[in-house]
């Protein structure tokens, strides 16, 4: 939907065109997707004594990669979750529970595939992975700072102050925080030759026509973290609610007088609005809000991944190297570090939402051309030979 309705908003390039740039990661979210992603023959990987190992591969490897490419990476973690995500985190841990009954299962009577579908269904991250990941980040000289709640709404807090360039994350509820740059894919593997989506958040309200709030409340009707969707209401529908009644408390008005949907039984939206707001988060200038980027401790790399966990004693001394000569403070800053970004005039916003409007109309042209030209073309009859 901000693809078709925010062209400008979403922008993509290989991961070298964030060098320079400092930039606070989702760790939790990370690690879940290392859980997921790196593994082998479909099984996480393990050390010799049988501990996962995936989470602390995915995080040493791919925060090279981040830091080979002149990025300065800094971590969050999840505190606590919020009282709201409770419901959610008792949904999931149901499903991940089915799940691990139907793995097993799949084990006795089901095919490879199966059995590596409802692996990673099964998949949550521990107290044990983040304290590992805490330990490694440590040693390797990178950052990172725990937050009070979630994680996604400190990166964003740090965005805002401009101590990080952008959040990065995979989810799009960074955005309802209010992280004015929203980073994704920056933790995949290079093998997967994902472009790297910078997604700006004041490109995604002008091209929508809405303000944070309206943004918020548009997010909270397709479902988010603290709260179920409501069925029936896709993208569009969200959207066109929205901007007809212009707050959730009108639309589930509307809603309840027509009865075209129907609400969640518990669906406490203005709680969950106000955690997006005014989430639990520490201020950018707060003492646990220092970081700096240090040296690598090689010797202690080498004894926690190499004598403790398996690792090649080769390659971890290889990327030690490549961490203490990219890690170097003098590291060279980007051109736009010097200037202050202006503020736009409203002639130049309004120019701005005319030329996106324009873009959004030639797109949807466009597609109605194609879809006219497929139809005209399927309706042509064949001729015989």
């Amino acid at each position: 939907m901000i693809r078709e309705n925010c062209p400008d908003a979403v922008k993509e390039g290989e991961i070298k065109t964030q060098f320079g740039r400092k930039v606070a990661i989702d760790a939790s979210m990370s690690l879940y997707s290392f859980l997921i992603a790196v593994r082998s023959g479909g099984e996480q990987l393990m050390s010799d004594t049988g501990e996962t190992t995936s989470h602390l591969m995915g995080m040493f490897y791919r925060t090279l990669r981040i830091v080979d490419n002149g990025i300065k990476p800094l971590y969050v973690f999840d505190g606590a979750p919020p009282k709201l995500k409770s419901g959610e985190l008792a949904k999931r841990f149901q499903r991940k529970s089915e799940a691990q009954e139907q793995h097993e299962e799949a084990k006795e009577t089901g095919t490879a595939e199966e059995v590596e579908r409802f692996s990673r269904r099964t998949v949550r991250v521990t107290k044990e992975h983040n304290a590992e990941a805490q330990r490694l980040l440590k040693l390797m000289g990178v950052p990172y700072i725990v937050a009070p709640t979630e994680a996604e709404a400190q990166c964003a807090v740090l965005a805002r102050a401009g101590k990080v360039y952008a959040a990065a994350s995979e989810d799009m509820d960074t955005l309802t925080f209010n992280a004015p740059v929203l980073l994704r894919h920056l933790t995949f593997s290079e093998q997967r030759k994902e472009p790297i989506q910078e997604i700006h958040l004041d490109r995604v309200l002008e091209g929508l026509d809405f303000d944070l709030n309206q943004f918020i409340d548009m997010c909270i009707l397709l479902g988010c973290d603290y709260l179920d969707p409501v069925k029936g209401i896709g993208p569009k529908n969200a959207h066109a609610l929205i901007k007809e009644h212009k707050t959730l408390e009108k639309v589930v008005e509307h809603i309840e007088k027509t009865g075209k949907y129907t609400l969640p039984e518990d669906w406490p939206y203005q709680e969950a609005r106000l955690l997006f707001q005014e989430p639990d988060v520490r201020a950018a200038d707060a003492p646990e809000c220092d970081f700096k980027w240090e040296a690598p401790d090689v010797e202690g790399l080498v004894k926690f991944l190499v004598e403790e966990k398996g690792f090649s004693e080769d390659r971890v001394r290889s990327a030690a190297t490549r961490l203490q000569k990219n890690l170097k403070s003098g590291q060279q800053s980007r051109l736009e570090g010097f200037f202050k970004v202006k503020e736009k005039t409203e002639d130049e916003k309004a120019s701005l939402k005319r030329k996106n409007e324009e873009k959004v109309e030639a797109a949807r042209k466009k597609k109605k051309e194609e879809a006219k030209e497929k139809k005209a073309a399927k309706a042509k009859p064949k001729m015989n030979s």
